[in-house]
């Protein structure tokens, strides 16, 4: 009933709410992309997306579709491997995701990703951001989910987000005093694209709290210590975004990625088969938080 294609290119719109970044990711024409989503669009009897020239969203029935779009295509790619014998990938896999996902559904794709492929021996890293794509650099590690810096065009993106400033609901900042940062130690790439965006506005500012584990941070902000420059889509529970009285400066915005490795054959596939499921179920690490 539904067409796979079309419901790969609606996932891949869904999960980075833009055509065009959609349209770059799966190699087609963004006029193809908008043919696929109105075709599926037809199908259902449902408009999926709201769209105007500055945005996109998901209507409830996209919302809806998003969890049928992941399973049909599941149980396909299932399907078409049983009957063409392909043979599923296994060896080790060595894979790094930023602390950013250590609160979300990564658990959740992973989890199934194991049942799916229990050949793979997969051996998980959490760090940084830029640690990680520094270990990924020195051959240590086989695929990386991580934030890249705005200047890097390196990896494929999974989704584009706002970053934000973020504290606990009383926090109040005293405009006379330095702004109390929380952030990861160096080589972080919030805590640099924080400190810049605060010294390019002439704002002053203190470290209040570094931890390298994201954990450390929220509990940190939880208590009122300072503000997280963070991504909108990954706010943790507890917390929630400056308005805009607080005077902060804005922050930009942020890629999170997918990277390989320079590794053999059998690394290299199933790091595909990894990467082609976080990309199939990238909505899930940012909307299907508890």
């Amino acid at each position: 009933m539904y067409d796979p294609a079309q419901l790969r290119t609606f996932l891949a719109v869904a999960q980075t709410l833009s055509f065009t970044q959609a349209a770059r990711r799966l190699g087609l024409r963004q006029s193809t992309v908008s043919q696929h989503v109105r075709r599926l669009e037809e199908a259902t009897g449902r408009p999926l997306f709201t769209r105007d020239t500055h945005s996109v969203e998901l209507t409830e029935a996209g919302e809806a579709m998003l969890g049928f779009a992941r399973r049909i295509l599941e149980v396909h790619e299932q399907a078409a491997a049983f009957f063409t014998g392909a043979r599923r990938p296994g060896g080790r896999l060595r894979f790094g995701a930023s602390e950013d996902f250590v609160l979300t559904r990564l658990t959740d794709i992973l989890e199934s990703f194991r049942r799916g492929h229990p050949e793979v021996d997969l051996e998980l890293t959490v760090e940084l951001s830029g640690t990680l794509h520094e270990r990924l650099d020195a051959g240590k590690l086989d695929l990386v989910l991580a934030k890249r810096r705005p200047e890097d065009p390196r990896g494929e993106l999974v989704w584009h987000d706002d970053l934000v400033w973020i504290g606990a609901p009383r926090l109040r900042l005293d405009p006379a005093l330095p702004v109390p940062l929380i952030v990861y130690p160096p080589p972080g790439i919030t805590r640099a694209l924080a400190m810049e965006a605060l010294e390019r506005s002439g704002r002053p500012w203190r470290v209040a709290c570094t931890s390298g584990s994201l954990n450390g941070l929220v509990a940190a902000a939880r208590a009122g210590l300072g503000v997280m420059a963070h991504s909108r889509g990954l706010i943790p529970q507890g917390l929630e975004r400056l308005p805009d009285r607080a005077g902060l400066p804005e922050l930009g915005s942020v890629d999170f990625v997918l990277r390989h490795g320079e590794r053999g054959r059998a690394a290299r596939g199933a790091a595909e088969a990894l990467a082609a499921a976080i990309l199939a179920g990238g909505d899930r690490l940012q909307r299907g938080r508890d």
